[in-house]
């Protein structure tokens, strides 16, 4: 649904080559993005298969402000993580929603494993099943060329791609969508290559009408101004979230040489500044959004044979520049570009394979593990070892690489090491050492990531400054409201002008009349109660949960020291107040 009628939903069963459409009336009251994804997934997930199972559901989906409104911007996929085995859950931008919304579809469910490799052409026409054989076993950057030179629809079309880490099934394997942007974290890409499934390639050309032009204009305007006429998001455009770098180390936050240090003494040589100014080729933004904020830099480098050069253009964030640089000790742009651009042709995710390649580093210094698994030295600060290493991850070689691919949680169950594995909720940890609200916030989301509930933000905002109640209540709000803005589908850049009152009334000015800003939050926990009960079916409760590995507990936050007792009385405190809080 955008303005009115039923949501749209489009099944492709991979198997049959088959695909039908539903109307549903019923997914209405879910709004969209996030909502009617968890609803489809309850709806259509087999809970005794494991992830890779043929059976299992991949749902994306957008929501009704997707390409209407400044940032409404992005697509979310809701599957079962094959790293963690339960609730997976992740966004991509550039044109995956406008492209999405103009081919006439609210939420694409795929089941089934094709016969042969095979990438989808989704339009307003249908689906169309093509041999994807020729494209097999290529990188993410290869695929997409080739596809757009296979594929119309050249300025509106999306295209969607795995690399070898997906087609060999590793967990740590993302989906590159239009070059710079992904469906990260959470082993997506696995999903698509144990289904045979190369890429999506989206498009359409339909149009929407709109009931009332005045109301919707006045509405527009409003959120068009906030967006780009106030401070609210200019340091996105800018030097973008890459300047979290030199904040973060300031703040003693950044996380560096797997979490032995919480400071890097070469920061300002990966800093976002030093990245722009080294690098910075173009800012572009995603369809739909007048901000800017993907910085690609060129990454130039000598032509192996000796005749002349080669350059690369790859997008460079705070994230990646944290888990390939600080993380791994590479201090220079070029070492952090060699590595990024291997784990992104590779179509791994950056976050997982940087913190996993930092374990690896220290659990080979300390002899738990031997050049035998690794098959080559790593060093921090040795850029060459990590990229031979992210190849080995995206294609193992040995059952050591198998193991890693598989994230941090099953590596360390066979290898050991637990003390100093990253990991929360069994999910590598982000960028950000700040205390304990990102150390519950991460462990306790529901997707285990920190953009869950953001509470990297209330640390560094609070400052210690807060009771108990206030950092859990905090968590619990800000995850519920999320969901909304999830469910609409809102780049979380713009959450601050995204206001309950604000989202309110730019969904009333499309037509939504019976929409006020209780009705959404009360929506919102709503939400978060139905991830619940997906979780629970996936066998995941809160008292799973473990304390997070001593190495959080060992070196100084943003915060300071932190005590593994106050952390496990924030969890019991999150865990009875959630019981409370999921009630509605």
């Amino acid at each position: 649904m955008i303005l009115e009628g039923p949501v749209t939903v489009l099944k492709i069963d991979l198997e049959s080559s088959s695909w039908r459409l539903e109307e549903r009336e019923d997914l209405i009251a879910w709004l969209g993005g996030v909502g009617i994804a968890t609803q489809l997934f309850l709806e259509e997930a087999v809970w005794d298969k494991p992830p890779l199972a043929p059976e299992q559901p991949i749902i994306f989906a957008i929501g009704p402000l997707s390409g209407v409104y400044p940032l409404a911007t992005k697509v979310v996929a809701v599957f079962r993580s094959p790293l963690t085995e339960e609730w997976g859950e992740s966004y991509a931008g550039m044109r995956a929603a406008i492209a999405l919304r103009f081919a006439g579809y609210n939420a694409v469910v795929i089941k089934g494993k094709a016969p042969r490799p095979t990438y989808l052409v989704i339009d307003e026409k249908g689906v169309a099943f093509r041999d994807a054989r020729g494209v097999w076993g290529l990188d993410t950057e290869e695929t997409g060329r080739l596809l757009r030179e296979f594929e119309g629809g050249r300025g509106r079309r999306s295209i969607w791609r795995i690399g070898p880490a997906g087609e060999n099934l590793v967990p740590l394997a993302g989906v590159n969508v239009d070059t710079y942007r992904h469906f990260g974290r959470l082993g997506l890409g696995a999903l698509l290559g144990s289904k045979n499934l190369k890429a999506l390639v989206v498009l359409g050309n339909r149009s929407y009408p709109i009931k009332n032009p005045a109301a919707y204009n006045r509405m527009y305007e409003k959120i068009y101004r906030a967006v780009v006429g106030t401070p609210l998001l200019s340091k996105y455009h800018y030097i973008g979230t890459a300047e979290n770098i030199l904040t973060l180390n300031a703040q003693g936050s950044l996380p560096t040489l797997n979490l032995r240090a919480s400071r890097f003494e070469k920061a300002e040589e990966v800093s976002g500044e030093r990245f722009g100014r080294e690098s910075l080729f173009r800012i572009l933004a995603c369809a739909g959004c007048p901000l800017g904020c993907i910085h690609v830099g060129v990454y130039r480098r000598p032509h192996p044979k000796g005749a002349g050069y080669i350059s690369t253009t790859l997008a460079y964030d705070y994230e990646p520049i944290y888990a390939l640089g600080p993380m791994l000790g590479l201090d220079a742009v070029d070492k952090v570009y060699a590595l990024l651009r291997e784990v992104e042709a590779s179509g791994l995710d950056v976050i997982s394979t940087g913190v996993a390649l930092a374990w690896a580093t220290e659990a080979l210094e300390r002899g738990i593990i031997t050049e035998k698994e690794t098959l080559l030295p790593l060093r921090f600060g040795a850029v060459e070892g990590y990229v031979q290493a992210a190849r080995y991850l995206a294609q193992p070689p040995n059952d050591f690489y198998r193991a890693l691919g598989r994230g941090l949680r099953y590596a360390t169950r066979v290898y050991g090491g637990e003390d100093f594995a990253l990991i929360l909720g069994g999910h590598e940890m982000a960028g950000y050492h700040t205390g304990y609200a990102f150390l519950l916030g991460q462990s306790v989301g529901a997707r285990h990531s920190h953009l869950c509930n953001a509470g990297y933000s209330f640390d560094q905002t609070r400052k210690g400054n807060y009771t108990p109640e206030e950092l859990v209540q905090y968590l619990l709000e800000e995850e519920a409201w999320r969901n909304v803005l999830n469910s609409l589908v809102i780049c979380l850049f713009a959450r601050k002008v995204y206001t309950p009152e604000t989202t309110a009334e730019a969904l009333r000015a499309l037509g939504w009349e019976a929409v006020d800003p209780q009705k959404l939050l009360t929506l919102g926990r709503k939400i978060m109660r139905q991830k619940w009960e997906a979780k629970k079916r996936l066998g995941y409760t809160p008292e799973n949960l473990p304390l997070p590995p001593k190495r959080y507990f060992e070196t100084p936050s943003g915060q300071g020291l932190l005590n593994p007792e106050t952390y496990s009385a924030l969890l019991k405190l999150y865990r009875e107040r959630l019981a409370s809080w999921l009630n509605v």
